[in-house]
């Protein structure tokens, strides 16, 4: 199983970094996302909106399950190649007197015909890197 827990303080507003954070154009941060966007004929954004990500060996379909901006969104992956198991992921943003506290939180598994053990293995130090990059593509965006 897959857990991880990445927390990044950013100089701007919850407003701001909420909003940044819930573009899916935004995950592109990550140098492992090609592609990133609302699902077509997907609502957006709020429950129910579908976004899809295409990145390094990898197509996802996210659904966010729960919205309340700007404190938190959650989301779960319900399509994906690989085949993998989400727990969910999500993002929680307190204000700090420096800026907005964000904490990523999620949890997967593949299972044997998604790759199992070895993709797990594989894709965890990526997950997380892609994960910091993210956070701190939103840091410049909002910082400078």
């Amino acid at each position: 199983m897959i857990q991880l827990r990445v927390e990044r303080t950013v100089a701007a507003s919850a407003e701001d970094v909420f909003a940044w954070l819930a573009d899916p154009v935004n995950l592109t941060a990550s140098p492992l996302i090609f592609k990133a966007g609302w699902s077509k004929d997907s609502p957006q954004p709020g429950v129910g909106a579908r976004r899809d990500a295409l990145a390094v060996g990898m197509w996802l379909r996210e659904e966010i399950t729960a919205y309340d901006p700007p404190r938190s969104y959650s989301y779960l992956i319900v399509r994906s190649f690989p085949v993998m198991n989400h727990d969910g992921g999500t993002l929680t943003l307190t204000p700090t007197t420096d800026g907005t506290h964000v904490e990523w939180v999620t949890s997967l598994t593949f299972p044997l015909r998604g790759g199992g053990k070895v993709a797990e293995a594989v894709t965890a130090p990526l997950f997380r890197s892609g994960f910091d990059a993210i956070l701190a593509g939103c840091a410049q965006a909002l910082e400078g």
